[in-house]
């Protein structure tokens, strides 16, 4: 899919408020996305998979304190379930320039132009990366002010990019907002930005890169030869950088890309003894530390059980997908999450189910996975608006009486926007209101289910067709774990192994802004 040049968006200076809610974009220029991107996902993985180690020597007491702490009591508000001990981090890239020097491109508005979930798996000592693409629109939440940002009020039906929640209301306006899309309960967050990247490459030994064909970008600085390149900072920079150039000039190919990338610094990680070095580590953590924010929850407790957690992980047990997308239809350089796959997907991590296997290298399931059972949740529980679909007199009001006399919270009635429908409908906002829409859906017949982000999370819409008769005073059985499988995620998530080989990459590069043949 297209995407708009970062140089389009140089004159924006903040995020700004559309006919549909925020399109919020940072000021780019020729110079500035991949110095965002570059950093945050590779200090992330070296910071998760080394900072537990810092806080066993002494003598790293002076790096864990100089991290910045931010406290989010409060401020997330009341949090999906937690079903498992499973460690989820949300890795928030931010694109300040404060206290930033030489880096170039506009002024910074402070949005999260990365956004990753790092799922940790204790129990089976397995890592997915979760990428969220900076240009997904999400509803505008109700955010205290935080951090030094303004705050935001919620503004239902209206939609923001989900890069501009970290500037309205701060890291813990972007951790409310993720946990309302996804129903994934977050533990912990890491914020970076871009000042250690280059440091750190060069501290691990640089990094493996491999182009299909010769790319000479003027705008990111990259100028390689075809084949196997082992990179050092400016250059393993360049590559992040490189986008409008290259394949069809998308974000997600680019994120597709830096996949591939970070397999390889993992694959380095593991093969370079930085774990059992103390010195290797103090270098990288000292460039890891100076670049990142954590919330205060984050201590050295809960640091040393995530330590621990990744005992045994190796590159084979770390997998980085995206979460299912489609254009959004009011702007196609935007994106929205792409159902069933996406809540399949997010129900998947939140319960750590097992993910279907990727082919080694080609972003492909080999086995069909088994998901969770359906989640509901008790009647009381369930705001409904219900709307007339069919056109017959009083269906709304039936159907209202009925669920509310079965201790459904039925808010209003009233006619839907035609009357064209047979089966009923139930449409919901974010993934969060799945347990609701689950039990509704359980006492109707001839229903579908639909997702549309422009309502308001927290209440669902039955929209009454005319093939409804009643609804059934006794809930049909939840469906076991024989349900759809995770495999039918493998068209978006386009999922790797931080061990694949790191020249499988080809799909990324794919499209009319590269040589054919």
């Amino acid at each position: 899919m297209s995407r708009r040049n970062d140089v389009d968006d140089a004159s924006r200076k903040a995020p700004r408020r559309g006919r549909r809610g925020v399109q919020s974009r940072s000021p780019r220029s020729r110079h500035s996305p991949g110095q965002r991107v570059a950093a945050w996902t590779s200090v992330a993985l070296v910071g998760v998979l080394v900072a537990g180690a810092l806080v066993a020597y002494a003598k790293y007491r002076s790096f864990w304190d100089s991290i910045r702490r931010v406290d989010v009591a409060g401020l997330i508000g009341p949090q999906p379930p937690k079903y498992t001990n499973a460690e989820n981090i949300l890795l928030i890239g931010s694109d300040t320039r404060v206290g930033q020097r030489g880096i170039g491109g506009g002024v910074g508005c402070n949005c999260s132009d990365t956004l990753m979930l790092l799922h940790i798996s204790p129990g089976r000592h397995a890592v997915t990366v979760v990428n969220i693409p900076r240009e997904t629109m999400v509803p505008i939440l109700a955010c205290a002010a935080s951090d030094g940002t303004p705050g935001q009020t919620a503004q239902p039906g209206q939609m923001e990019l989900i890069n501009a929640p970290l500037a309205f209301g701060g890291p813990a306006c972007t951790w409310k907002t993720f946990e309302a899309v996804t129903a994934i309960h977050v533990d912990h967050f890491i914020q970076l930005d871009f000042t250690g990247f280059e440091k750190i490459i060069n501290d691990l030994g640089g990094v493996r890169i491999c182009l299909p064909f010769a790319i000479d970008d003027p705008q990111s600085g990259l100028n390689l030869s075809k084949g196997v390149h082992h990179v050092f900072g400016r250059e393993a920079l360049a590559f992040w950088r490189t986008r409008e150039g290259v394949g069809t000039g998308s974000d997600l190919q680019r994120i597709q890309r830096d996949q591939y990338e970070m397999a390889a610094l993992v694959q380095g990680i593991e093969h370079s003894g930085l774990l059992g070095s103390p010195s290797k580590m103090l270098r990288v953590v000292g460039d890891a530390t100076d670049a990142m924010t954590t919330d205060t929850g984050l201590d050295q407790n809960a640091m040393l059980q995530i330590a621990d957690s990744l005992r045994g992980v190796t590159s084979k047990s770390i997998r980085f997908v995206t979460a299912p997308n489609v254009p959004y239809p009011a702007n196609i350089n935007d994106v929205v999450f792409e159902q069933p796959q996406a809540d399949q997907l997010f129900t998947a991590i939140a319960h750590d189910s097992t993910l279907a296997k990727a082919a080694k290298g080609k972003g492909r399931h080999k086995k069909a996975a088994v998901p969770p059972a359906v989640e509901t949740t008790a009647p009381s529980q369930v705001k409904v608006q219900v709307a007339n679909g069919s056109g017959v007199s009083g269906i709304a009001s039936q159907a209202g009486g009925e669920l509310t006399n079965l201790g459904f919270d039925v808010v209003g009635t009233g006619d839907a926007s035609n009357f064209s429908y047979t089966d009923s409908v139930i449409e919901y906002a974010a993934a969060s209101d799945l347990p609701a829409v689950n039990t509704l859906k359980s006492r109707l017949s001839s229903v579908q289910v639909k997702q549309d982000a422009t309502l308001t999370p927290g209440t669902i819409t039955l929209i009454v067709g005319s093939s409804f008769t009643s609804v059934s005073a006794t809930p049909t059985p939840s469906p076991s774990s024989s349900g759809p499988s995770v495999a039918s995620l493998s068209q978006a998530d386009s999922g790797i192994t931080a061990n694949t080989n790191i020249c499988s990459n080809q799909s990324a590069f794919v499209g009319p802004n590269s040589p054919s043949g």
